[in-house]
């Protein structure tokens, strides 16, 4: 059987699923403080993007900051993947919210 594009993606990002695992919906909030980890941030989130309802970026000027919020529907160890990937990067922070499983 033929992977589909999203499958092929994933194996080659290195975020293949589990085969139990469940999706859950998650709210990853980021806080960019160095605008030179901003292309990596946006090629992670671009790498991950089949997981990605939706995004919402807002520069803060006045402390030379970025907010960035992103929702996600993905297994958990996806988001945390996603997560840690980017807490590496320089001046880069995030942290994760889920839904109750079982609400």
């Amino acid at each position: 059987m033929e992977k589909t594009e999203t499958e092929q993606t994933e194996k080659e990002a290195g975020t293949e699923r589990k085969p139990q695992e469940e999706n859950r919906v998650a709210l990853m909030g980021i806080i960019l403080e160095d605008s030179d980890s901003a292309a990596r941030v946006n090629g992670l989130l671009h790498e991950y993007g089949s997981y990605v309802i939706g995004r919402m970026g807002l520069p803060y000027r006045e402390k030379g900051i970025h907010i960035i919020s992103v929702v996600l529907d993905a297994p958990q160890s996806i988001v945390s993947a996603l997560s840690g990937k980017l807490g590496m990067l320089p001046g880069v922070s995030s942290k994760c919210l889920y839904r109750r499983e079982n609400a």
